[in-house]
């Protein structure tokens, strides 16, 4: 057994890997606690060059003066050993990228807590951010729960609830739900450790399951409502882009309103510097930001002068 070290603070590890996990750990390291180990995801080839890269929590985990462990899996003693080691009285995950088996949950003295960015048992999964603005869900938030080995099933801790605004995007809301987790988890740390905090099971109606966004789901169906396409280019940016196919070239779409007017699914009604209207299964679409492939993202006016549209023209439809 390892041997803990002679200390009155919290021992608390953390497991993470994207931004909105680095922000969190970023106020773990304000909070007056021992961070033994942090635990991330192993660097990853990225940019043109494909050069490895370290993950945003590696990257704050090493400013921060950290120990840091990046197994692939969590499933053999060789890899637990690190945090076995680190002798945590918590471990706090967020966005890690791995389900932790029981002999991982049961390596705290108080377990595992996870930051989660919806409001449970809605969007557990993988893309709940995403899916809430594709959903047109008016509110969402931060989670707080103790983990068991389901996916986003175990009891929760604390909750804070944000309005989702007309205008925000998965960028947007990704930053400040980021913010409100990281706000959160310090809040409650106090009342936790000093076990002032009874979970409460999840709710067994509401559930529902935020898949995981493919790049195939980029591609927008304009038989499908203005008003979904419209939630659909916010929910997509920054990743992976919406996407329409026009004269076989494939444009993203970053910022678009639905407006009332009727028009073919797919077909260009109007260009002007306002907009580029497209026709959808019911009402139109207003494109007012746009990107070719290797360009920069540009609002319409300036797009058109080096693209030009026309009415008439008509966008590839999916194959259904």
């Amino acid at each position: 057994m390892p041997t803990v070290p002679d200390s009155k603070l919290p021992r608390i590890a953390f497991a993470g890997t994207p931004e909105f996990a680095a922000r969190a750990l970023d106020a773990l390291a304000t909070f007056d606690c021992d961070i033994p180990l942090v635990l991330t995801q192993p660097d990853r080839p990225a940019g043109r060059g494909m050069k490895l890269m370290p993950s945003p929590v590696k990257q704050r985990a090493l400013a921060h003066g950290l120990p840091v462990a990046q197994p692939e899996t969590l499933k053999t003693p060789e890899l637990r050993a690190p945090l076995l080691e680190a002798a945590p009285d918590l471990l706090v995950v967020v966005a890690y990228g791995l389900l932790l088996p029981r002999s991982v949950l049961d390596i705290p003295r108080l377990g595992c807590i996870n930051i989660h960015a919806s409001l449970l048992p809605r969007w557990r999964g993988a893309a709940p951010i995403h899916r809430a603005i594709e959903a047109g869900d008016v509110r969402t938030g931060i989670t707080l729960m103790q983990m068991d080995e389901g996916l986003d099933t175990g009891p929760m801790l604390a909750e804070r609830a944000l309005d989702i605004l007309p205008a925000d995007t998965t960028g947007s809301l990704h930053d400040r739900l980021a913010e409100c987790g990281a706000r959160l988890l310090i809040d409650t740390l106090p009342a936790l450790l000093a076990g002032r905090i009874q979970p409460v099971p999840q709710p067994a109606e509401g559930a529902c399951y935020a898949a995981k966004i493919s790049r195939g789901e980029a591609q927008l169906d304009f038989a499908r409502p203005a008003g979904e396409l419209e939630r659909a280019i916010r929910a997509f940016d920054p990743f992976p882009g919406a996407v329409m196919t026009m004269q076989g070239v494939a444009i993203k779409l970053w910022r678009a309103q639905a407006i009332e007017r009727t028009g073919e699914p797919g077909r260009i009604v109007e260009v002007s510097d306002r907009g580029v209207v497209i026709g959808c299964g019911s009402g139109c679409l207003r494109v007012t930001e746009m990107q070719k492939a290797g360009g920069k993202r540009l609002a319409v006016a300036d797009f058109l002068r080096g693209h030009a549209f026309e009415a008439g023209q008509q966008a590839q439809l999916p194959v259904r």
